[in-house]
């Protein structure tokens, strides 16, 4: 594969990217963010990025005295996944939330299209309990093939993620907007 060129229809070209592909929905998304925010509600949002994930939070957003920590999550409309793994620090965080973006990728139009679920309370309110749900594992197993239990890490069902239907719909939601038009 080295030297060739992939398309992005080829399977491949995700999984060997993951990386690249994980900032791009990232920047697609804030991108959005910031666009509703000041063409549909005349705001203002300041953004903030964590070089290091072990609070929890990948994103930060203040928006009129609201701050949101925010864990990103993406995927794809179809994929099977029916969980996220939600780190407990992020229930420390003023607003905390987790936003699983589901990615529509256009490759003809060179675009991608963000759908959303949210996990989170209101605007002011800490992160739902997490206690309720199972720890996550590790992904790799010891020598023996154990995978350990990840106590500061747990597994949130989709049923327990809101669905949103628009980014104006998610900026109203995070910063505790009036939706408009």
């Amino acid at each position: 594969m080295v030297g060739q060129i992939l398309k992005s229809s080829d399977p491949a070209h995700t999984y060997l990217r993951s990386s690249f592909v994980e900032k791009l929905v990232e920047h697609v998304f804030i991108s959005e963010v910031l666009q509703e925010a000041w063409y549909r509600f005349g705001k203002v949002v300041e953004v903030l990025r964590s070089e290091v994930d072990s609070s929890g939070f990948d994103v930060v957003f203040e928006c009129g005295g609201v701050v949101r920590h925010v864990q990103l999550k993406t995927s794809r409309p179809k994929a099977k996944a029916a969980s996220q793994k939600v780190n407990v620090a992020l229930a420390a965080k003023p607003s905390g939330c987790v936003v699983w973006m589901m990615r529509a990728e256009d490759a003809g139009a060179c675009r991608m299209t963000l759908s959303y679920r949210f996990f989170g309370g209101a605007v002011g309110e800490k992160l739902p309990s997490l206690d309720e749900f199972k720890f996550a594992k590790h992904t790799k197993g010891d020598a023996t093939g154990k995978k350990a239990e990840r106590p500061n890490v747990r597994v949130v069902p989709k049923r327990k993620f809101r669905a949103v239907g628009t980014t104006g719909e998610l900026v109203a939601l995070l910063f505790g907007f009036s939706q408009v038009g």
